[in-house]
């Protein structure tokens, strides 16, 4: 059990050089883990939910709308902000809105525009828990 109160940020991503920027971006904010699959993120989430889901849409696997679809459709999870990070510049964007993310966010991303935006999903999500 953490005795600190930093908020806990799972990143899955496929890309272990990603995985690693993203950690390296947050770390000093917020407790991050990393997973290379949405399996193995569903697995931590059985003993630990975090505050925040940071997921790409491509992974091995289950895909991010996959997953997402799964955290939505869980009355454990569904009040767990998801934000979409992709490279892709098609409609992943739309999609990801629909099926419930809180943002999307672009790579290559600015570490300062991370944490922001974080930052803001942190906030509403607290107020919305109340």
């Amino acid at each position: 059990m953490r005795t600190d109160t930093k908020k806990e940020i799972f990143a899955v991503d496929n890309s272990a050089t990603c995985l690693d920027v993203t950690e390296k971006a947050l770390e000093e904010h917020y407790h991050v883990k990393t997973f290379s699959t949405a399996e193995e993120m569903f697995t931590a989430m059985e003993m630990n939910k975090p505050d925040m889901i940071l997921l790409s849409v491509f992974l091995e696997g289950m895909d991010g709308f996959q997953a997402i679809k799964l955290l939505k459709a869980n009355d454990d999870y569904v009040e767990i902000p998801v934000i979409f990070i992709s490279s892709l510049e098609d409609d992943s964007e739309a999609m990801g809105f629909e099926l419930g993310a809180v943002d999307f966010i672009r790579k290559p991303y600015h570490k300062q525009v991370l944490l922001s935006r974080i930052k803001v999903h942190m906030r509403m999500a607290e107020k919305l828990r109340g």
